[in-house]
């Protein structure tokens, strides 16, 4: 096969394929719907492995199963088996990225059902909102606990569920925790906590208003925490407990991205 382009690389970076050091191949990222994957789902992993890769696989931190040493050639026909089987590649770019969620469905710690709220934001927003162009990755983790193992204060915007009085395991009316703005790696930033709980019913709007502050605010290479660094959390805080962000929605998402 030719040498590969930087345009072949780059399309298929954008559909979870990230090429391996020294080589013409590729590892992909399956993307777990709620961050649980079957034991059907393991199956066809395992499937898709030894077919198209080298029969190893991986796990991230952001608990997708990373498949390695797909030839290019072989990229669309891996994309279509897992696909036929109700499977994803995906998790990378500029855009949403998949959720991660602790195990606090079935901790005896967790104070709600983590794995559940995560397929809902799958569905919603990883899924819902893959169309989206951001200027940056979007994280979001989710936390049963104050135990923090899957960090949710590292994330862009991180969910973590409180003990309340009286409390009941998946409570409607319990409290939870919201960071925003969480970095790790190059640059670290704790997230900043919002400066009250709030309740289930308000995670959504929340995190729907957050994106779209985020896609409005930021500069292009900019991330969620430095943006909000930059014009300040009062500012943010502000306009993400008013409806404004929302009654403009539309026009969010129609608009171009922030350049420097």
């Amino acid at each position: 096969m030719a040498e590969l382009t930087t345009d072949q690389i780059s399309s298929v970076k954008q559909k979870g394929f990230l090429r391996n050091r020294g080589t013409d191949k590729f590892s992909g990222r399956i993307v777990p719907a709620g961050c649980v994957f079957s034991a059907k789902d393991l199956e066809t992993i395992a499937e898709i492995s030894k077919t198209y890769g080298n029969g190893k696989i991986v796990f991230t931190s952001r608990l997708n199963a990373e498949i390695i040493d797909i030839p290019y050639e072989k990229i669309e026909s891996a994309i279509k088996f897992a696909k036929e089987h109700d499977l994803l590649f995906g998790g990378t770019g500029a855009e949403i990225r998949p959720v991660t969620a602790c195990k606090g469905t079935t901790c005896i710690y967790g104070n709600f059902d983590t794995q559940g709220l995560a397929k809902e934001i799958y569905d919603r927003y990883y899924l819902g909102w893959s169309h989206v162009k951001l200027p940056h990755k979007f994280k979001i983790g989710i936390g049963g606990c104050p135990n923090s193992c899957m960090k949710p204060s590292l994330n862009d915007f991180g969910i973590q569920g409180q003990r309340t009085l009286n409390h009941e395991f998946n409570d409607p009316n319990g409290q939870f925790r919201i960071f925003v703005g969480g970095t790790f790696g190059k640059k670290n930033r704790i997230g900043t906590p919002l400066p009250r709980f709030v309740e289930r019913k308000e995670i959504f709007p929340l995190l729907e208003k957050t994106i779209l502050w985020f896609r409005e605010n930021a500069y292009y290479k900019e991330r969620l925490g430095a943006a909000i660094d930059r014009i300040g959390i009062e500012k943010f805080e502000e306009e993400l407990f008013s409806e404004d962000l929302l009654l403009r929605k539309e026009e969010i998402l129609a608009a171009d991205l922030k350049v420097r």
